[in-house]
């Protein structure tokens, strides 16, 4: 069995979202300090949120993790919460939106994408089901790589809906959750037949918030440098994301009453439906033309606001859903 943690591994993890926001105002002074170091940084993602990924799929044995995929009612509320309501909602948003379409662009990118990773550790700090929610990453990922194209296309018409090609996010589905789940499941594996496949995993899991920690400086860091010279449109998407924010607490509190979930399946779906892939689609702005390089920016912009979001969520979401 996983060793509990103690000493230094078990402070870290009671005070992560500090930490978090620690990550974030350190990459933020890094990334204006060194403004060179941003292109190394953005190679550096993708290594680290691997990384950190296989980690976080460490945490749940392979056997839960299937047995949670046969949870049809929470998985349905997950798919409609984040395919049917969440466009919905960015479609009620989409008309107050700067008309710079690389601006546009970006908020649909991160908007439309549900979060695959640190949504399960902030829903588990609320109390939410954290292993259903780990069990369904795979097939949200692939949700959304099928359904992100055709989402383009509506909102911005032919011109810019073939801009994101299948070819990404593929790639992002095989470097960012089948190579870590893999991996994840090897582990478990060699752990229940050896002590020093056991002390591996042990290891591993105490590696969770330092490398949350680098994703989000990295990603920060690279960025930052970019936002002097788009400050004016990344200010005016920021009230988009606030009331994004806002409103998926009460639409996803919907959606988790319809399916009739009990409470911790009820707080991972409110957490689903808030919380954004912009670690994860990154990547996919950073590719487009230099015409649209700001859409990395306002893509990062959103984990910004969203970090700070989710510190609220944690205290509001128990609130919203009590156990009694």
């Amino acid at each position: 069995m996983p060793q509990e943690p103690t000493g230094l591994v078990a402070g870290m993890e009671r005070h992560q979202v500090a930490i978090y926001l620690g990550a974030m105002a350190a990459g933020t002074l890094f990334g204006w300090a060194a403004p060179a170091a941003g292109p190394g940084l953005e190679h550096a993602i993708n290594p680290v949120l691997g990384t950190l990924l296989f980690v976080t799929f460490l945490q749940v044995p392979a056997a839960d993790l299937v047995r949670s995929l046969r949870s049809g009612r929470f998985l349905a509320a997950a798919l409609v919460v984040n395919f049917v309501v969440v466009p919905l909602v960015v479609a009620a948003m989409f008309t107050f939106l700067p008309a710079d379409q690389a601006v546009r662009l970006g908020v649909l990118l991160v908007l439309l994408c549900p979060c695959v990773d640190y949504v399960i550790v902030f829903s588990g700090l609320a109390g939410g089901s954290s292993r259903r929610l780990l069990a369904a990453t795979p097939l949200l990922l692939l949700a959304q790589m099928l359904l992100l194209p055709a989402f383009l296309f509506l909102f911005m018409g032919s011109d810019l809906g073939d801009v994101v090609d299948a070819g990404p996010f593929l790639e992002a589905f095989l470097l960012l959750i089948v190579i870590p789940l893999a991996l994840a499941w090897l582990t478990q594996a060699w752990a229940a037949r050896t002590a020093a496949g056991q002390h591996v995993s042990d290891g591993a899991g105490t590696m969770m918030v330092p490398l949350m920690a680098a994703t989000l400086i990295a990603v920060v860091a690279s960025q930052i440098p970019k936002l002097s010279d788009n400050l004016a449109d990344v200010a005016r998407v920021v009230p988009c994301y606030v009331i994004f924010l806002a409103v998926m607490a009460f639409a996803g509190l919907a959606v988790a009453r319809l399916f009739r979930l009990d409470v911790p399946a009820s707080r991972a779906i409110v957490f689903t439906g808030a919380t954004r892939n912009s670690l994860v689609v990154l990547p996919l702005a950073l590719a487009l033309p230099d015409a649209l390089a700001i859409a990395a920016v306002i893509v990062v912009t959103q984990t910004l606001i969203e970090v700070i979001g989710m510190v609220i969520y944690v205290r509001i979401v128990p609130r919203l859903l009590p156990t009694h």
